[in-house]
């Protein structure tokens, strides 16, 4: 019994552990960017590691690494937002549905699968958001197009770069994948 409670406490401290360090790494990746738009959203690789824990992990760790994520991200990284919805959706919501990846966990394509999931999550978010939300500082032009409709608008806007980060996402984890398939896997916490 006493080997048991050991043994949990254990993975408590290393799932803790581990969290803390790839959403610090997150963080990290976030100040590196690669495009930064103009009312916020760039293009940089700090989805990566919160897609990572959250496939190793689960759907739990990973939801929670990512509102870390994001909380770290409007506090440090000059958030900016128009008021209190703003702030939920872009920042708080939009992060935390990162760890929508860990539905995937133990699957030989989690790593793949996760990363579109949540992609495909925080885009929806940001796209709501932007369509309501921003609605108002909608642009006559965009991509040298007529802006009629805030719906439109947020679609090309918040589309560029979540399409940019995932393939890049995507991109990284293959590159990666004979040397870290046993992490993508989680086999070595099991």
């Amino acid at each position: 019994m006493e080997a048991n409670k050991t043994k949990t406490r254990s993975w408590s401290l290393r799932l803790l552990c581990e969290g803390a360090v790839l959403v610090a790494v997150a963080h990290v990746l976030g100040f590196i960017k690669l495009w930064e738009m103009p009312w916020g959203g760039s293009i940089c690789l700090s989805m990566l590691p919160i897609f990572l824990y959250a496939c190793r992990w689960g759907l739990g760790p990973g939801l929670t690494a990512g509102f870390a994520l994001g909380v770290l991200q409007f506090v440090y990284d000059g958030g900016f937002a128009l008021g209190w919805q703003s702030i939920l959706g872009d920042y708080l919501i939009a992060f935390t549905v990162l760890g929508l990846a860990g539905l995937f966990r133990g699957r030989a394509w989690s790593i793949y699968a996760g990363t579109l999931a949540g992609a495909l999550a925080r885009f929806l978010v940001h796209y709501v958001v932007g369509a309501t939300v921003w609605a108002e500082y909608m642009p006559e032009t965009f991509f040298g197009m007529t802006m009629t409709s805030p719906w439109f608008y947020s679609l090309l806007y918040n589309g560029f770069y979540m399409v940019i980060d995932t393939v890049l996402c995507l991109l990284v984890f293959a590159l990666a994948h004979r040397p870290l398939k046993p992490y993508y896997l989680a086999a070595d916490i099991r």
